[in-house]
């Protein structure tokens, strides 16, 4: 089992908490975006510079995850392809993504999408707070713990 994380737009907190995972269960730990991103100094944390470009970060992990691996992402697209690969996607929130439930988020991320598209101010994600890190957090050692 490896983790990945679509690390663009993940929230610097959660990277933090899955350095501290990663050496405490001694899992690799992968991160992919299109910039440069700092990495603690461990031979179980890599970084993956991708090309710059539109959804380069989720189509590198979607070609790569395997069965079994854990993904961190908030793209729903991205957890749908995952899931689809029989691998565990969770949001940086805690959200667990799964079989059971992404078709309806991907259905409700099209809607929105397209009342965006016709104008609709349709709000956004409420700020990430302390309470989303400990939910994702949680989240995170129950799932370790069943893989272990």
């Amino acid at each position: 089992m490896q983790i990945w994380v679509d690390a663009d737009a993940c929230p610097v907190v959660i990277k933090d908490i899955l350095f501290r995972a990663a050496e405490r269960t001694r899992l690799p730990l992968i991160l992919v975006a299109n910039q440069f991103l700092r990495t603690p100094p461990s031979p179980l944390i890599r970084m993956v510079q991708v090309p710059g470009g539109f959804d380069e970060a989720d189509k590198y992990i979607a070609a790569h995850v395997e069965p079994g691996d854990l993904v961190i992402t908030a793209d729903i697209p991205l957890a749908a392809a995952v899931v689809e690969r029989n691998a565990e996607a969770l949001s940086p929130r805690g959200e667990r993504y799964s079989r059971e439930n992404i078709r309806e988020l991907l259905d409700l991320r099209n809607f929105m999408d397209t009342l965006r598209s016709t104008g609709i101010d349709t709000g956004g994600p409420a700020a990430f707070s302390s309470a989303d890190s400990k939910a994702f957090a949680n989240r995170l050692d129950r799932l370790l713990q069943v893989r272990r």
